[in-house]
């Protein structure tokens, strides 16, 4: 048997507990690359909406599709996630919450406003 640090593989991945510092980190970089991917179809919507106003209206239509609402859900949710989990890394640059019980309780802090957050989002759409 091989002692000591070892890779963790693919598959081992959902064996792993790991640390909920470690997974607001994580979830930050995956909010980061869904608002990187989706914001040039977001720009897209922008632009075509101030291209005359029957696009307005055509875009307007497509709007109104609950797949567009999960979109705009997701993309709005995963900016505010990006931007409150990026506030606690600046703070950790400064050198706060650095340590194992401020790092966690500042990621439990992240989290809970991240639902909050999402939560809002989501009846801002619908309603």
């Amino acid at each position: 048997m091989i002692k000591g640090p070892h890779n963790i593989h693919l598959f081992d991945i959902m064996k792993y507990r790991f640390p909920l510092i470690a997974v607001t980190s994580i979830l930050h970089r995956i909010s980061g690359v869904l608002v990187f991917l989706l914001i040039p179809f977001v720009l897209w919507l922008l632009h075509a909406s101030l291209v005359s106003p029957q696009e307005f209206l055509l875009i307007k239509v497509f709007m109104g599709s609950p797949w567009m609402g999960f979109l705009m859900w997701l993309v709005a949710s995963a900016t505010f996630y990006h931007l409150v989990a990026g506030f606690k890394h600046l703070l950790m640059d400064l050198g706060h919450v650095e340590e194992k019980i401020s790092g966690r309780n500042a990621s439990i802090v992240v989290l809970v406003l991240a639902a909050i957050g999402a939560v809002l989002i989501g009846v801002w759409i619908i309603c």
